[in-house]
């Protein structure tokens, strides 16, 4: 949920953010770790899991072929809105005081893509939304908007939570957000309620969009169409590392259910990803604000019980594990490789990160400057990328990243005091 305050705070704790970003990273490939010293290693070599199993599909038939722009708009011509049968909307958590950023984020979205397929919007929010609120949000579509409120346990901190810890995480926390309570069950509600909200049961997909975040290319074909034909579960476009201090005993935590439930790890995941040469957690992790789901994953009894296994931990509170970090370990260690995929072809902007497209400042139907994206040849996507071809195509010839692998800092724009 992004408010008024919360951008005032990034932009006021980016330059801290971004130190200990690079440090925790550096930390996890140069010293011993204390709290994410647990291995996978011995999971997998214990069950067997880089077995494919009989009945499963092998990595080959899953195999799913990077397309290109072209190719995707040749797939959506076939595709005509009004004969489409995905069941999806686009969602946001959002307060009322969002108002001018979501309708910033969906004049772009209507313009970009969603004018042309008409899927419904649905808004979630702790309080009523206002009439204002829904007004100003009907005014920019033809299609169905639809506003709930979230309920007591979804949003709450939960009863095993021992008020005196948690009291004293809050007050000695050095790092954003670390005294607040909302943004805590913000994480929480996103990563394991908002696909059981009522509004959202019956659907299949979801994309998850936010305020004032900017859509730079007009998409040619269907991101859910294109999802459900190649079977993916997961899409994303940013991936970074985590601030570490706020997950310091997350991958033990998950290692401690992974060994509980070895059955759960797909047989082609993505779990070196996450790991750096010595095993440990490198804290890269899909940045949640973009993502594009087949909420059956969601739903799955594996990521089911991995949610009640984070949440029992209390780890959303005494620390301030974020959905991304979540959702991205769930779907790497879940997921088949080719069931995650990298929309790379969508420009996208969320303060103060940009992911471009290669060469958009010249041709194609993206307009932004690939030259600030320091996501875009970023350690963590360089790495997805070399660790999805080893798994789906292991004798590959040509490398999968061409260009030099870089850790960068975006440029830190002037914050005027009316924001």
């Amino acid at each position: 949920m992004v408010t008024a305050t919360y951008r005032r705070l990034v932009w006021r704790h980016l330059p801290v953010m971004l130190a200990g970003v690079l440090a925790g990273y550096i930390v996890g490939c140069n010293k011993p770790a204390v709290r994410r010293t647990l291995s996978l290693q011995h999971i997998f070599a214990s069950t067997g899991c880089t077995d494919t199993a009989a009945g499963e599909q092998t990595v080959a038939e899953q195999t799913v072929a990077e397309q290109t722009i072209a190719e995707h708009a040749a797939a959506a011509a076939s595709h005509p809105a009004e004969n489409r049968a995905i069941n999806a909307a686009l969602v946001a958590l959002v307060r009322n005081s969002d108002l001018f950023g979501l309708r910033k984020t969906i004049r772009q979205i209507e313009d970009r893509f969603n004018a042309r397929h008409n899927y419904p919007y649905i808004f979630v929010n702790d309080v009523e939304f206002t009439d204002e609120f829904k007004h100003g949000v009907r005014d920019l579509t033809r299609a169905q908007v639809h506003f709930g409120t979230l309920d007591n346990d979804s949003w709450k901190v939960p009863e095993w939570i021992d008020p005196e810890q948690y009291a004293l995480v809050k007050k000695t926390a050095q790092y954003p957000h670390g005294e607040k309570d909302s943004y805590r069950k913000m994480c929480r509600f996103q990563s394991g309620y908002l696909h059981h909200h009522p509004l959202l049961r019956n659907l299949d997909y979801y994309w998850r969009i936010e305020p004032d975040v900017e859509y730079y290319c007009d998409m040619g074909y269907d991101p859910f169409v294109f999802m459900k034909e190649h079977g993916i579960k997961y899409g994303w476009n940013i991936a970074m590392t985590e601030f570490m201090a706020t997950v310091p005993t997350l991958w033990n935590t998950t290692v401690q259910f992974v060994s509980e439930h070895p059955e759960f790890i797909a047989h082609d995941s993505l779990w070196q990803w996450m790991v750096d040469e010595q095993g440990r957690y490198n804290g890269c992790h899909f940045w949640s604000n973009f993502e594009i789901v087949d909420l059956s994953f969601y739903r799955s009894k594996e990521y089911q019980m991995f949610f009640e296994h984070l949440d029992k931990a209390g780890g959303f509170f005494y620390e301030r594990w974020g959905d991304a970090p979540v959702h991205s370990i769930a779907a790497s260690l879940f997921l088949n490789a080719s069931q995650v995929h990298y929309f790379s072809d969508i420009g996208y902007f969320h303060p103060s990160v940009l992911t471009c497209p290669s060469n958009a400042r010249t041709r194609g139907s993206c307009v932004c400057d690939s030259s600030k994206s320091f996501v875009q040849n970023g350690l963590c996507t360089a790495r997805f990328l070399q660790v999805k071809q080893a798994v789906i195509s292991p004798n590959a010839t040509a490398p999968a990243v061409s260009e030099p692998v870089y850790f960068a800092q975006p440029t830190i724009r002037t914050v005027h005091s009316y924001e």
